[in-house]
């Protein structure tokens, strides 16, 4: 991490505090290309997959140079609440933290002070990227302790009982709900229209509303603009569009389909069976 260029990447707070929409997507795959690509699209922000992908911490690091040289906020969706994990991806450079699975005010604190240095937090000092390599650990610890991100994930029906008491932890900056985990919590993973899925959004939608500083989140699996706008109108401002494997797919499928498949291409394009 570069601290003197950390103005650039400092968007997202600022958007969230002006209650203004903040835009990212979601990266599964390790190569750097994929988060060059992504990350120079315009995304406010690129959150690195570390619970639901193969990439492992090195391949994090290098995804987090290349979003960041791009000018865009990296975040890493770890794979657990645990605080070395916490800690060793954001020496990374990582700008902040998504973390799954947080159904408690003291899951949520813990999350909370993975991230931050005492007296704030609990955090190991350490002399990595983050830190230039040990020659701006000073510069690095005050922009940590301001503009470092905690999101937290809603995603089980313990979570929207105590959703509350979560959102009161001084340092978490938003939660994102993420709906497949959250409609499996309550027996059926992926049936969004059950009345007991649409019951706990809108107890989420409600309680978000009572809580100042915390910006509600949405990650839009499925790559549908029209839903991005619906999730505004509803009041959600950090939203997570897609994710690269499906953003990829899409467009293929899509193209394919205009193109008919093979049916309808030229011969030059179609291979001849071998005699």
């Amino acid at each position: 991490m570069n601290p003197k260029g950390m103005t650039r990447q400092m968007r997202i707070k600022t958007k969230l505090s002006r209650k203004e929409v903040s835009l990212g997507s979601w990266i599964t795959l390790g190569h750097p290309g994929i988060g060059e690509i992504m990350a120079s699209c315009g995304f406010d922000w690129l959150t690195i997959d570390m619970e639901h992908s193969a990439i492992t911490l090195a391949e994090c690091q290098n995804l987090v140079q290349v979003i960041e040289l791009a000018g865009c906020s990296p975040l890493v969706r770890v794979g657990e609440n645990d605080p070395n994990l916490i800690k060793r991806v954001m020496d990374t450079g990582a700008h902040g933290v998504i973390v799954p699975q947080v159904n408690s005010q003291k899951e949520a604190l813990q999350a909370v002070k993975s991230v931050k240095y005492p007296p704030e937090g609990e955090r190991g000092v350490g002399l990595a990227r983050a830190q230039g390599y040990g020659t701006s650990f000073d510069e690095y610890r005050r922009w940590n302790e301001q503009e470092s991100i905690v999101i937290v994930q809603i995603e089980h029906r313990e979570a929207v009982r105590h959703l509350k008491e979560i959102l009161s932890v001084q340092g978490v900056d938003g939660f994102i709900v993420g709906p497949y985990d959250l409609s499996a919590s309550l027996g059926f993973p992926g049936e969004f229209s059950r009345p007991a899925f649409l019951r706990a959004m809108e107890r989420i939608h409600r309680l978000a509303g009572d809580v100042p500083g915390v910006a509600p989140g949405f990650h839009v699996v499925q790559p549908d603009p029209s839903e991005v706008e619906r999730k505004v109108e509803e009041g959600y401002r950090f939203i997570a569009y897609s994710l690269d494997t499906l953003l990829l797919a899409g467009t293929c499928l899509r193209d394919l389909k205009t193109i008919g498949g093979g049916e309808r291409m030229p011969r030059r394009f179609i291979k001849e069976p071998a005699p």
